[in-house]
């Protein structure tokens, strides 16, 4: 999966599943700090990820920094792939 399909499918889902506002998701949305996402929608979100992406997210990495927005969550997918490549 793309970068951008990543962002377009997490932006479709946290809107559609999750999101406790009616305004539009952005990939730059701070979405705690809007009150778009609460911690449990934060465990959603890992779940989703962790089945479409056919990984596992290990705890401690469910930390503000990979999940304040879905460019965050997006960029954070990207550096555990290339991890897992190199």
């Amino acid at each position: 999966m793309t970068p951008a399909q990543l962002a377009a499918d997490l932006i479709a889902l946290i809107e559609r599943e999750i999101a406790a506002i009616d305004e539009p998701i952005v990939p730059e949305t701070d979405l705690l700090l809007t009150g778009a996402v609460d911690s449990l929608g934060v465990i959603r979100i890992v779940d989703w990820l962790e089945e479409q992406l056919a990984i596992e997210i290990d705890p401690a990495d469910v930390i503000l920094e990979h999940f304040i927005s879905v460019e965050a969550m997006v960029a954070y997918v990207g550096r555990r792939e290339a991890l897992a490549a190199s």
